[in-house]
């Protein structure tokens, strides 16, 4: 994988953890250390470019210092998320639990919350007086309202599944609307089934897909309008980017 666009941190973390057997502390502590060490580096290095400016006296190599800082903790940052990424590779590569998809195209259904996700961010433009909805705090409250966004991947067969996406880990400046413009390789849990009316954002705030609630006579007779065969597999998604060769 050459270019990453969605990475699910916590989650990879989750995963070495339970995945390691009891070996996630001496592997945090290695990575520690490792860290530590280039941020004792970066920050003396960045020290050493700034102190003989001639401008600088005691504040100004404090200033230096506190910069150095800010520096290396951003590049510790990066390296501890780089490490998680590398480790996550590594391990899932060969893992059958891990549902590596590819060749899917990415779509949000319509009338969906990641559909209404999409344009959101531009309402702030809109003026409109005879609207009772603050439109540009509709993004704010999705956000809070829901932290996972479901899409459809559709294969080159037509089957469909349900791609589901941590809001907050898009990376590179990514987010949902860039899902369906790139050719990209997903890694993904099954950790469920839903059918695609229940998607929708009606379904969604009503609690269910259904338009009736189920009857007596529909749950003795095991049919309670749920369409077995129109479930469809849903993934939460670890990682997503671009492949070499892709």
């Amino acid at each position: 994988m050459i270019k990453v666009v969605y990475f699910d941190e916590e989650s990879a973390s989750d995963y070495l953890d339970i995945s390691s057997g009891g070996k996630s502390e001496s592997t945090a502590e290695d990575i520690r250390e490792r860290t530590k060490e280039l941020h004792g580096k970066v920050e003396a290095g960045l020290v050493a470019k700034l102190s003989w400016l001639p401008f600088l006296g005691a504040s100004g190599e404090l200033s230096a210092g506190a910069g150095a800082s800010n520096a290396s903790k951003s590049i510790l940052s990066k390296t501890l998320s780089n490490t998680i990424l590398t480790d996550y590779l590594d391990k899932a590569g060969s893992d059958p639990r891990i549902a590596q998809l590819r060749d899917l195209r990415v779509t949000a259904p319509k009338d969906s919350m990641a559909y209404i996700k999409m344009f959101t961010p531009y309402m702030v433009m809109l003026k409109m007086q005879d609207i009772p909805i603050d439109l540009a705090r509709m993004d704010e409250v999705l956000l809070g309202a829901k932290g996972y966004y479901e899409l459809l991947g559709q294969t080159v067969d037509g089957g469909k599944i349900v791609l589901r996406f941590n809001i907050n880990a898009f990376r590179n400046n990514y987010g949902l609307t860039d899902l369906g413009r790139m050719r990209l390789a997903f890694h993904g849990i099954l950790v469920g089934r839903t059918s695609e009316h229940a998607l929708g954002m009606e379904a969604e705030m009503s609690g269910g897909p259904r338009d009736t609630p189920v009857t007596a006579v529909e749950l003795v007779d095991g049919n309670t309008g749920q369409d077995k065969a129109a479930l469809l597999d849903v993934y939460d998604v670890l990682l997503a980017g671009v492949e070499y060769g892709g």
